[in-house]
């Protein structure tokens, strides 16, 4: 029997593709547009077609047509084409851009399975896709443009191998659409962009030519959109190029880009070991972390440091190992977040007796914070448990302070030492001390400590903390301090008294040598410390305490007087405007000196003194304490002169105090405020960041605080908007500037009586700052003032109908008529707003409907505010408003009359800081008038 034959396969031909195909694909488009679960069956349904198509094929004299390709391409594109205009969001468009990258890959990969190398049907099909893509990548259309990038990204990881030529036309397409002006298409690119960057060698870049790293980078830093920032985040790679960078975003605006970062690029799944980061960035991701003001960015902050501390496998001196317990400030928070999240940490915890022989600062912290969190939440057991008893704590503290003292000349282990030294101190003030034996031994042991010449500074502090907890009353204190500051002056009698040295010389007796002063500065130096740590936790009148009376002529005054040691006169003059803290009438009589200092000091000084001032007026009764030098009258000129020094420090000082006086209600003067409010929109004080967050959160607290405190920003709201438009012409071009419409909707806003707390809130407070503005409007004549003003009538909060002073909403209604009658607004946006804001006023108030101008003005016979609105609109002359430029304002009583009380056009600006007549009296005084101040003492 003869084998059968295989008939031979029949050839589709021409008609298959004008007959089947145009039917052929919509159905499964529209299958994949409904839902992703057909997907894989329409694709592998696709891909039948477009091999079918393939086969069809046209012979002519140039060779071998792909005829059937060609139209399977056309078709598949004119389907993609009807997904592009499609806007995002839109769920079947999404699902079409999901079967095209998914039947990319799928096509790719079949090459591969058939092992087809060269030029393949699918590779022709993808570039032909590709091509038309890229075209589309400039279309004007934002949604064609986002849909394009959108499906570019999508099919990238299903391309396979491609050739140079495609690869650089997607990257420079992905590249275009990174600075596309929409944040939906920039973040498309920048997905696709991280899917390019493997395969980039950047030894083939061009000089100059970005990388794609770097574009990635530049979009996480710059990009104005935070989920184009957030698309780079998700996509960076973690590296010591990209960490740095990566870091900076713990104080990005977004905080869902804030959470990300700890709870992905720095968590332990990201970052199997977080020692990649140095020190120092660890600090200053905990810091930020830990610091935010977001719940949900705490949380992942703390999850971030739960998985450092399982790195460490789970050992705390191994965790802590990777801070600078020393020197930073960064790892107490670290631990104790790790207290609250990881709790069974704390039930591990113990302080064996060898724990103790070989301190290390790790070991010290930890036992010295443990305790400290077990005070805090009352944990008194588990503290007795753990802690040694105080007798054997003031024992291990003599013996570290023995190392210590071994170890002088040797910088880095004196550090360390210290610090040791000074955590068990700290962690003395933990123990209780109702075992005398224990109590006496710790008051021994610091007593003896504090005596020493060659003790650390930094150690200073934390034995009068110990002394001060043993210490029976504060009078006790002082007088065992003053008794070491007697000790230490002295010598046991080894040294002279320079003083007396001095006093001396002038019947004859020899000067001290040079050696000899300078070893009697510094031992007068650290009698400063000490009673400057002594007088900062002491509270006592100093006439309860005479004891410490010999101590202010023998040693702070000769250190005030003191021309040749500036140290010591800086600390002499530090320790008096303590002891004036606690002394009215010391405080009274050493006023002039301070101010004196204000204005020759050298700035670091001027920074301690300007705090010192602050503080005298916050703790003493101010007339009584400025009677006798520049009168009371005159402490908001003086509050003016300390806020427009030229040291950045100094200024930031004298605001943090002018905040203070405001916000406690010692200084309410509208002059003062208004010269607030120009620093802080200043660009000089740009650079100035702890005076601008100084200013950024007083400013408004101050306003909403009270009603009364919005009324005194209403009173300066013309002329300070008058000074602050001054600031385009003398800065210009300053990046620093901010548009005048922005300063004056910030001040729009802190006088938000909707934003004021208190029992007596003023809600009429935008209907007044509106009749404010509109005699603005009558008043003013450069251009961009009226424009801006006129801005802020849409954003002003009036009151309901029945709750606003009805003379007022008359008053306004009758000023916008007036502006519109004599000073009509030139510009289309000024004049529409102008009119919106009449319209508000008509729909809300019912008295204004049949307003009557004519009886509005009857009343003010009987009126006098009335009577004076209309003298004030009657004053304006109609003039046609015009662009004027700065300096050719014009002037009028009316004008004059719309300027708040106690400012004026002549006011000095900001930037001229024009010192006090006061100050400068005193800046020209001799020393001998100082000397008799402080012999007055």
């Amino acid at each position: 029997m003869a084998p059968r034959t295989k008939k031979p396969e029949r050839r589709p031909s021409v008609s298959y593709l004008t007959d089947t195909l145009p039917s052929a694909l919509p159905p499964i488009f529209e299958q994949a547009q409904n839902t992703t679960a057909s997907h894989r069956k329409n694709i592998v349904q696709l891909f039948k077609v477009q091999k079918t198509c393939a086969e069809v094929t046209e012979e002519t004299e140039k060779g071998i047509r792909l005829v059937g390709e060609r139209a399977f391409n056309a078709l598949f594109i004119n389907m993609i084409n009807r997904v592009l205009p499609v806007k995002k969001r839109v769920a079947v468009a999404d699902r079409v851009v999901r079967f095209v990258a998914s039947y990319v890959a799928y096509t790719t990969e079949q090459d591969t399975i058939e092992e087809e190398d060269g030029d393949s049907m699918s590779q022709r099909f993808v570039a032909k896709l590709v091509r038309h893509l890229l075209a589309g990548a400039e279309a004007k259309d934002k949604s064609v443009r986002f849909r394009v990038t959108l499906m570019l990204a999508s099919l990238i990881n299903g391309l396979g191998e491609i050739d140079d030529d495609q690869y650089v036309a997607i990257r420079q397409g992905l590249l275009d659409r990174a600075r596309d002006k929409e944040s939906a298409v920039r973040v498309q690119a920048a997905l696709g962009l991280a899917k390019l960057q493997a395969g980039e060698n950047v030894d083939d870049l061009e000089d100059g030519e970005e990388s794609i790293a770097e574009v990635i980078l530049d979009l996480l830093r710059h990009d104005p959109a935070a989920e184009v920032r957030r698309a780079a985040l998700y996509n960076l790679p973690r590296s010591s190029a990209t960490l740095p960078v990566i870091l900076t975003r713990t104080r990005d605006i977004d905080p869902i880009l804030r959470r990300t970062v700890f709870h992905g690029s720095f968590s332990s799944a990201s970052m199997p070991d977080a020692r990649v980061l140095t020190i120092t960035q660890r600090e200053e991701a905990v810091r930020n972390g830990l610091g935010d003001r977001e719940p949900s960015v705490r949380k992942a902050a703390a999850g971030m440091i739960g998985g450092w501390f399982d790195q460490a496998e789970c050992d705390l001196l191994e965790f802590l190992n990777r801070f600078d317990v020393v020197s930073g400030e960064v790892a107490e928070e670290a631990l104790l977040s790790l207290f609250v999240t990881r709790p069974e940490t704390l039930e591990n915890i113990d302080f064996p007796d060898e724990w103790w022989v070989n301190l290390s600062p790790e070991k010290a912290f930890l036992a010295r914070v443990f305790a400290e969190y077990c005070v805090s939440n009352k944990d008194e057991s588990r503290l007795e448990d753990a802690m040694p008893v105080v007798t054997a704590l003031a024992f291990r503290i003599q013996d570290q302070y023995n190392e210590l003292v071994n170890v002088a000349g040797n910088e880095d282990d004196m550090q360390e030492k210290s610090f040791i030294v000074g955590e068990l101190l700290r962690l003395a003030l933990t123990s209780d001390y109702a075992d005398e034996t224990g109590r006496r031994k710790m008051f021994a042991m610091s007593r003896e400590m504090i005596a020493m010449p060659d003790l650390p500074d930094a150690l200073i502090p934390r034995c009068l903390d110990v002394l001060k907890k043993i210490s029976t009353s504060e009078r006790d204190l002082i007088r065992l301090i003053v008794d070491v500051v007697t000790e230490l002056r002295m010598g046991d009698g080894d040294v002279e008294d320079p003083d007396s040295a001095g006093r001396s010389s002038s019947v004859g007796v020899s000067r001290p040598a040079p050696e000899e002063q300078h070893a009697a500065a510094l031992i007068d130096l650290r009698c400063l410390n000490i009673c400057i740590g002594l007088l900062e936790r002491v509270n006592t009148p100093l006439q309860e305490n005479s004891v410490f009376h010999g101590l202010l002529p023998d040693l702070i005054i000769p250190a005030v007087r003191n021309k040749d040691e500036p140290a010591l006169r800086d600390q002499g003059i530090v320790c008096l405007g303590l002891c004036c803290m606690i002394d009215e009438k010391m405080a009274a009589q050493s006023f002039g000196l301070f101010i004196q200092q204000v204005a020759s000091a050298d700035d670091e000084l001027k920074v301690k003194v300007v705090r010192i001032i602050f503080d005298l007026f916050m703790v003493h009764d101010i007339p009584a304490m400025l009677e006798d030098t520049i009168g009371a009258h005159r402490i908001a000129e003086l509050v003016r002169h300390m806020v427009l020094q030229d040291a950045p420090a100094v200024q930031a000082a004298a605001c943090e105090g002018v905040a203070k006086l405001m916000l406690a209600g010692i200084v309410d003067d509208t002059d003062v405020l208004q010269t607030v409010v120009m620093l802080y929109f200043s660009p000089d004080t740009a650079d100035n960041q702890p005076l601008r967050q100084c200013l950024t959160y007083f400013l408004p607290v101050y306003c909403y605080s009270s009603s009364e405190n919005q009324a005194r920003m209403l009173s300066i709201f013309n002329d300070t908007l008058n000074h602050v438009s001054t600031f385009a012409e003398d800065f210009e071009g300053s990046p620093d500037l901010l548009p005048l419409a922005q300063m004056g909707l910030m001040m729009v806003d802190w006088l938000d009586p909707e934003k004021a707390v208190g029992n007596h809130v003023d809600i009429g407070m935008h209907l007044d700052l509106g009749i404010v503005l509109l005699k603005l409007l009558l008043t003013e004549t450069v251009r961009d003032i009226r424009k801006a003003a006129a801005g802020y009538l849409s954003k002003l909060s009036l009151p309901e109908d029945g709750q606003a002073d009805m003379w007022k909403t008359k008053a306004a209604f009758t000023l916008i008529q007036a502006v519109r009658d004599k000073r009509p607004m030139s510009e289309v946006a000024p004049r529409k707003a102008l009119e919106r804001f009449q319209a508000t006023l008509l729909k809300q108030y019912r008295e204004l409907e049949g307003y009557d101008e004519d009886a509005f003005r009857a009343d003010g016979d009987e009126h006098e505010e009335t009577s004076e609105l209309w003298g004030f609109i009657d004053d304006i002359d109609e003039i046609p408003a015009s662009p004027v430029k700065r300096g050719s304002r014009a002037t009028s009583r009316a004008r004059s009359s719309a300027t708040p009380s106690g400012a004026s056009d002549s006011d000095t600006p900001v930037r001229s800081r024009r010192v006090p007549q006061t100050v400068v009296e005193e800046d020209e005084e001799e020393d001998d008038d100082v000397d008799a101040m402080l012999d007055s003492d």
